[in-house]
């Protein structure tokens, strides 16, 4: 009988030596569905990914993919899951069509060729088919490298890190890609440092920090826990210390300070602060407003205040590999005194 999680661990475990870097994993990802696993660098997303698609051997605790023992079961588990890294692993000597050929005769594809051709038309390579992959685009390279992990029908895909690199139009492919993935039902397990593209993409979010998930939940989840952003952006630089001071007073947290663009905010969860008041409290205190908002926080703003600090932080292992054989932060700103 399916199991109600593709991805279940307990208490994952893993050390290079000395350095933990799982410390005790325990991530639930439901059938059928997209979720972000997220983390300053150095949390331990890519050892987890790498435990999770039997790459590494867990030092304790248990996980079952697809309803299989990652240990015990790691053959049956990799005849389930597919994984697409940063860096494509389509040979670019062979054109789109030959490597997504090959693929599929590694992994015993009936009608190879005609499986080949279906994702060449749903990843939009149709055209480029007979070029050598090594003339792609990096967004052409990426979504054949998408289409080389899809072509056993796997019932988990994991994604590291999938439009690093790549610009803005390549980028939206690739986030079009995973909606429809998860629209035929493949769960799809995504780390990114694009913190807009797993609000966009992932229905679930597990933050981590540390080796550990530290929160989880849905995206609107996680920023109600944190609650609005209130900023004020002045005429004059000199004015950023009282209009500190205004936020200071009104919600109790020191305020952070965005100099670049005379502009200083603060997170608060006080349910009566109203942008009307916001900005009765900023002129009465004297304060040159050009702008004034109250809006709901991103998650660069979850971040910041569940893990206390920016996405792309911290130091981690290289990145995972090609498919399974058989954020940008923002600008560096500064916290008021």
């Amino acid at each position: 009988m399916p199991t109600t999680y593709a991805v279940l661990s307990e208490g994952l475990e893993k050390r290079f030596g000395t350095v933990p870097a799982l410390r005790g994993l325990d991530l639930a990802v439901a059938r059928g569905t997209v979720c972000g696993l997220l983390g300053p660098n150095g949390a331990g997303k890519t050892t987890a990914v790498r435990l999770l698609t039997t790459l590494l051997r867990p030092d304790a605790g248990s996980a079952r993919i697809a309803g299989h023992d990652l240990v015990r079961e790691a053959a049956a588990v990799r005849k389930l899951i597919s994984v697409a890294g940063q860096y494509a692993s389509v040979d670019g000597d062979l054109t789109g069509r030959e490597n997504l050929r090959l693929f599929a005769r590694l992994h015993r594809v009936r009608q190879p060729a005609a499986r080949a051709d279906e994702l060449l038309e749903r990843f939009g390579l149709t055209e480029a088919a007979g070029r050598r992959a090594a003339t792609y685009s990096g967004g052409m390279r990426r979504r054949l490298d998408l289409a080389a992990s899809l072509v056993r029908r796997p019932e988990v895909l994991f994604l590291d890190e999938p439009t690093t690199g790549l610009d803005p139009a390549g980028r939206g492919r690739v986030r079009q890609a995973v909606r429809d993935l998860a629209a035929d039902g493949t769960t799809v397990l995504l780390t990114t440092q694009y913190l807009e593209e797993a609000d966009q993409l992932a229905d679930d979010i597990a933050l981590m920090d540390r080796g550990r998930i530290a929160h989880t939940g849905t995206p609107a989840e996680l920023k109600a826990i944190i609650g609005s952003y209130a900023e004020a952006v002045v005429a004059h630089p000199d004015a950023l210390a009282a209009a500190a001071a205004v936020l200071d007073r009104l919600t109790g947290r020191a305020p952070v300070f965005d100099r670049e663009r005379a502009a200083v905010g603060v997170l608060t969860t006080d349910p009566t602060l109203t942008l009307p008041r916001l900005v009765r409290e900023l002129d009465a205190a004297g304060v040159p407003l050009l702008d004034a908002s109250l809006r709901p926080p991103t998650l660069d703003d979850v971040f910041l205040r569940l893990t206390g600090t920016a996405a792309t932080s911290r130091t981690e292992a290289g990145p995972v590999a090609g498919p399974v054989a058989d954020s940008t932060a923002g600008p560096r700103k500064e916290q008021a005194a």
